[in-house]
């Protein structure tokens, strides 16, 4: 059973996008389905993403179990503590030193409840933050996951079936399918991103990662949806400086250190 794909991208490289943050704020959305099925691969139940539906686009965020322990097979368990965050084990299967025993998925649609007055993929632009530091710290990897050349998402709109959406061949047929649908989803691990980012990720380590996934019409971002995946027992808390402890629990109050979104 196919439960996973292989993270496949072409193009003449990997940039980041830098687009202003205006418009609406986030109002995530905890263990939801997507609209309308997960369609990617096979076997891959709907459930639990982190969700901001707004201006007529869905973005979905969650984690999953790629290999379990024991067995390293694909596993329809996503660990959400029902807040954004999602615990899942540190360590790599045998086979795969390379690989995390977990997966992150996104979704995008742009049309989902039918006030997006016919939106397509490509009408819109996109950012993908992926956070390769293990610490409380960030180091975000940023690019548009959907106006590239040619990748191989499953793509659809809202009446595609589970595990029923296309994946292009090539270059033409890509640019086609973005230009004609509403949702495409994928299903990658951050290793896949070592090279074309310069980047090192270890998926033995103790560590808490940072995603997020932000829609734009134009400058304005429309819609976005942010998780934290807690990896085996998480990053270590940042200890305070000693000179700042001197301050006591009131200056603490202001929660001056809480340089990323709180985990629960």
């Amino acid at each position: 059973m196919n439960r996973n794909k292989t993270f496949t991208i072409f193009g003449t490289g990997v940039c980041a996008c830098i687009l202003a943050f205006a418009g609406n704020a986030a109002a995530l959305e905890f263990d939801q389905n997507v609209t309308n099925n997960v369609i990617f691969g096979s076997g891959n139940a709907n459930g639990s993403f982190t969700t901001d539906r707004n201006n007529g686009v869905e973005v979905g965020l969650r984690a999953k179990v790629r290999f379990s322990i024991p067995g390293d097979v694909p596993q329809n368990v996503f660990n959400s503590n029902g807040d954004g965050t999602y615990n899942q084990a540190a360590g790599a299967p045998a086979a795969s030193p390379t690989r995390a025993r977990w997966n992150f998925e996104w979704s995008i649609n742009t049309d989902f409840d039918g006030t997006g007055g016919g939106r397509k993929l490509d009408d819109l632009t996109y950012i993908l933050g992926m956070d390769f530091d293990p610490t409380l710290g960030t180091d975000f990897a940023t690019f548009d996951p959907i106006n590239f050349p040619f990748a191989d998402h499953s793509i659809g709109d809202n009446s595609t079936a589970q595990g029923a959406g296309v994946e292009a061949t090539t270059t033409a047929e890509y640019a086609t399918l973005i230009a004609n649908n509403s949702l495409a989803q994928n299903s990658w691990q951050l290793n896949f991103f070592n090279v074309p980012f310069g980047k090192s990720f270890d998926p033995n380590l103790d560590a808490t990662y940072d995603f997020y996934l932000a829609a734009f019409d134009g400058a304005v971002q429309i819609a976005r949806t942010d998780i934290s995946v807690i990896v085996g027992a998480g990053a270590a808390p940042i200890p305070e400086p000693s000179s700042l402890l001197l301050f006591g629990s009131g200056v603490a109050g202001f929660g001056i250190w809480r340089w990323r979104t709180a985990r629960k």
